[in-house]
C-alpha cells in the first residue's frame, strides 16, 4: 500500500482552446528516432494521463479534479484538427517547456511542464517524432476546463510562470557519477516524480524542483493529492527493492496502489534496468525526509500473533475481513497480497492512502512479472467505528508503530470520497467483533476459532490440511459461502444422505468425517458445545420456517455438461496460483499452509459434498477465485456457469481419500447423479 501517485502529476497539456496551425507534412524520421521517442513517452508516462478510461489512446479526455475545479487532458494524437498534427517542433517544444500553446494560451501547472523543461533537446525531438508519426490520429475534440473564478482567468498563469518556472534544461552535477546524474535527470525531468511527491506551496507550486539549492530539503518529501498520500521518496529502500517495485509493482515491503498502479503499468515497468537502477540510486542518495517514516532496508521476520487477536474488536474485525488475504500474522501472501507488517504505507504518519484504499478498494499493477490483477474490494459497507477499529489494530500490531485511527478521520474521508458499497445483497453479515458482547463470550469465541483454526486446535480430529473456513468462508459469515447464519434454527432436520433426522452435532461431525477426512468430536465435549454455541449466536432471531438470504452456496444447472479440457485450462489460469499446480495447496517456506489443497491425501474425501461436481461448481461460481473483482468482502466469484462446472469437474474427479462408510449413504434412495460412488 505504498507510493500512491495522483494523476495530478501526470496530466498532459490542456489544449482545449488551441487553434491548429497548418504546416507542411514533415518527412517521416527514421525508425530508430521513433523508437527512442516511444521510450521517452514511456519515461514521461504520456498514456496514463492522455487516455480516458475506455477511450482511444492518447486522445485525452481524462478528468482531473482539483480544489480549483476540473481539468481534462488533451488530445495529443497527430490529428490535425483536434490533436497536435499541425504543430511544428518549436510549438511543441514551447508547450512542453513553458506550458504555452500555439494559440498563446497558458496551461494549468497540473501539466508538469516545469519538470519537462529539464528534458534534453534530443529527447524532446524523439518524443515529437514518435507522437507525430507512430501514434494513431484520433478525431476527438478537447474538453474545456471547468474552473471557478479567479482560476478561470488564464492570464494569471503567465505571472505564475514568471515567478516559478525555470526553463533551464537539466545540468549534470560534476560531483555525481553518470548513474546518479542519469537518475536525477529522469526523476526531476521526464519522470516528474516531484509533481506528486513534493509538497506544494500556496500558489500550487512545487516547493523545490530538485534536491539542490534553497528548499532542496523539500524535494520528494511527500504530499497528499486527490486523497492519496504520495510518500516521501527520499532515502528510499535499497536500490534493488526500489527497482523491483518500479518493475513489477511490488517488493518485499509494499505493493503500489492508487494511480501509481497506472504509472507502473504504462510507464516504469518498461524502463531499462539501467534506468531503473539510476532512478533508485538517485532516490537512495537523498537524505531522509521528516514527514514520513524511514523506509526499512531489512524485511522483518515472521511476527508473533497479537495477544489480543481474538479478544479485541479490532482483532476480530481484522480476522473476519482481512486475514484471508493478509494473514493473521500480517505477512500477506507473496506475489498476491501485500504484507501489512512493516508496510510503510500502512504506518505512514499521514494515513490518507490507507483510509482511501479501505473505503474504495485497491488493485495490483498489471505487469509482465505479475500479469494477473488482484483486487481488494472497498469496505464502505463497514461502519466508521468498525473501519477505525480495524485500521488502528493494523497500524499498531506486528511491530507496526503507527498512530491510532479515529472514527472522525474515517468519517471525514468517507465524506470526501463518497464511496459506494460493492455489495447490494440483503444478506446481513454478522460481525465477529460483536462476539465480545455475548453473555458467553469465551465459549462463542472458542467456537468461532474452532471453525477458523480447526486443524490447529483439533489435530486429533482433522485428518487432512483443511479448516471449516476452507468451505465456510470467513468463519461462516459470507453470503453464498455456506454461511452459518440461521443454520441452527433448522436442526434437528431430515438428512437424505443419512436417511434420518440428524442433530446439529451429528451434522458437524459429518463434516469432520468427510470434509476433514477425520474423526468425530464427542457431542458433549466442551469443543463441540462451543461450536454449537457459535452456531446459536449466528442464529439470531431466525425461525425454522424462515428463508435466510445467502444461505448455502446457491445452485447451478446440472444440465450443463462439463468440458474437462477447458476445466484444466481454467484451473491453471485461475486456481493454481492459490491451490498449486497439482492441487497441493499453497504453503510458505516453513510448510505453513496458506490456501488448502483441492485433491490428494490432504484434501477432502469422496464422501464430502465438495467432491460432487455440481455442488463444487455452485461454490466456485459464487466464491472463487478471491481477489477477482470488487465484490464484498473477498472480491470473490466471477467465473461463468460453464467455467465453474468445467473446473469443478476437473478438480472434484481428481484422486482423493476414500470414505469407508459410503455404502451407508442414501439408504432411502435419492442419490445425486454426480456422487462419486
Amino acid at each position: 500500500m505504498a507510493l500512491s501517485l495522483s494523476r495530478l502529476a501526470l496530466m498532459g497539456a490542456t489544449l482545449c482552446l488551441a487553434l491548429p496551425l497548418h504546416a507542411n507534412e514533415p518527412v517521416k524520421p527514421d525508425t530508430e528516432l521513433i523508437a527512442q521517442g516511444k521510450y521517452v513517452a514511456q519515461l514521461g508516462d504520456c498514456i496514463a494521463c492522455h487516455t480516458a478510461k475506455q477511450g482511444p489512446q492518447m486522445a485525452g479526455g481524462l478528468e482531473l479534479s482539483t480544489p480549483m475545479g476540473t481539468i481534462y487532458s488533451s488530445n495529443i494524437t497527430p490529428d490535425r484538427e483536434t490533436g497536435m498534427g499541425a504543430y511544428t517542433f518549436e510549438q511543441f517544444d514551447r508547450v512542453m517547456r513553458e506550458g504555452v500553446t500555439p494559440a498563446g494560451m497558458n496551461l494549468y501547472p497540473a501539466m508538469p511542464y516545469p519538470s519537462y523543461a529539464k528534458m534534453s533537446e534530443e529527447d524532446m525531438r524523439a518524443l515529437f517524432a514518435y507522437l507525430m508519426h507512430e501514434v494513431k490520429p484520433v478525431s476527438q475534440a478537447n474538453l474545456e476546463a471547468d474552473m471557478g473564478f479567479p482560476f478561470n482567468q488564464r492570464w494569471g498563469l503567465a505571472l505564475w510562470n514568471f515567478m516559478f518556472l525555470d526553463k533551464q534544461p537539466f545540468q549534470a552535477d560534476p560531483a555525481r557519477d553518470a548513474v546518479l546524474n542519469r537518475g536525477a535527470y529522469l526523476v526531476q525531468g521526464l519522470g516528474h516524480c516531484g509533481s506528486c511527491h513534493t509538497p506544494r506551496g500556496i500558489a500550487f507550486q512545487e516547493k523545490a524542483m530538485s534536491d539542490a539549492g534553497s528548499g532542496g530539503e523539500h524535494y520528494l518529501g511527500g504530499e497528499t493529492v486527490e486523497h492519496w498520500r504520495a510518500l516521501s521518496l527520499r532515502n528510499l529502500w535499497t536500490v534493488q527493492d526500489t527497482v523491483q517495485l518500479l518493475k513489477t509493482g511490488q517488493n518485499r515491503f509494499a505493493t503500489v496502489s492508487g494511480n501509481m498502479v497506472d504509472v507502473i503499468r504504462h510507464s516504469t515497468q518498461h524502463f531499462t534496468d539501467a534506468d531503473l537502477t539510476a532512478i533508485a540510486t538517485y532516490l537512495k542518495s537523498l537524505p531522509p525526509g521528516k514527514d514520513d517514516l524511514p523506509m526499512p532496508a531489512v524485511a522483518k521476520g515472521p511476527a508473533e500473533l497479537p495477544k489480543d487477536l481474538f479478544t479485541s474488536r479490532g482483532g476480530l474485525g481484522y480476522m473476519q475481513f482481512c486475514s484471508d488475504c493478509h494473514r493473521s500474522d500480517g505477512a500477506g501472501v507473496k506475489g498476491l497480497f501485500p504484507a501489512l507488517a512493516g508496510n510503510a504505507g500502512v504506518v505512514a504518519s499521514n494515513p490518507t492512502s490507507l483510509l482511501h484504499i479501505t473505503l474504495t478498494g485497491w488493485e495490483t499493477a498489471e505487469t509482465a512479472a505479475h500479469p494477473r490483477v488482484y483486487t481488494m474490494p472497498g469496505f464502505a459497507r463497514l461502519g466508521n467505528n468498525e473501519v477505525a477499529e480495524i485500521l488502528t489494530f493494523v497500524r499498531t500490531r506486528w511491530g507496526n508503530e503507527g498512530s491510532p485511527i479515529s472514527t472522525a478521520q474515517v468519517k471525514k474521508m468517507r465524506d470526501q470520497l463518497n464511496p459506494v458499497s460493492t455489495d447490494s445483497s440483503a444478506f446481513e453479515t454478522p460481525r465477529l467483533a460483536n462476539l465480545l458482547a455475548a453473555s458467553n463470550t469465551d465459549q462463542v469465541v472458542r467456537g468461532m476459532r474452532l471453525h477458523l483454526q480447526t486443524k490447529e486446535l483439533l489435530p486429533d480430529n482433522v485428518g487432512n490440511s483443511l479448516n471449516c473456513t476452507s468451505c465456510h468462508l470467513n468463519a461462516g459469515t459470507v453470503a453464498d459461502g455456506s454461511p452459518f447464519v440461521g443454520v441452527s434454527a433448522f436442526f434437528p432436520s431430515y438428512a437424505p444422505r443419512a436417511g434420518k433426522v440428524v442433530s446439529l452435532e451429528e451434522r458437524i461431525n459429518g463434516c469432520f468425517r468427510r470434509s476433514m477426512n477425520g474423526k468425530p468430536v464427542p457431542p458433549q465435549s466442551a469443543d463441540m458445545q462451543a461450536m454449537v454455541a457459535y452456531f446459536d449466536w449466528m442464529k439470531n432471531n431466525t425461525k425454522p420456517e424462515d428463508k435466510v438470504p445467502g444461505r448455502g452456496v446457491g445452485k447451478i444447472d446440472p444440465a450443463i455438461k462439463p468440458d474437462m479440457a477447458n476445466g484444466e485450462q481454467v484451473y491453471a489460469k485461475q486456481c493454481a496460483v492459490c491451490h498449486g499446480n497439482d492441487g497441493e495447496g499453497l504453503a510458505r517456506a516453513d510448510g505453513t499452509l496458506v490456501y488448502p489443497p483441492l485433491w490428494g491425501e490432504q484434501s477432502f474425501n469422496i464422501g464430502a459434498g465438495m467432491a460432487r461436481t455440481y455442488t463444487a461448481a455452485a461454490f466456485v461460481k459464487r466464491n472463487m477465485p478471491i481477489g477477482f473483482h470488487e465484490k464484498f468482502p473477498l472480491g470473490q466469484g466471477g467465473l461463468s456457469d460453464q467455467e465453474a462446472v468445467d473446473v469443478a469437474a476437473y478438480f472434484s474427479q481428481k484422486p482423493r481419500p476414500d470414505f469407508p462408510d459410503k455404502v451407508k449413504d442414501w439408504p432411502n434412495g435419492g442419490k445425486p447423479v454426480d456422487a462419486r460412488y
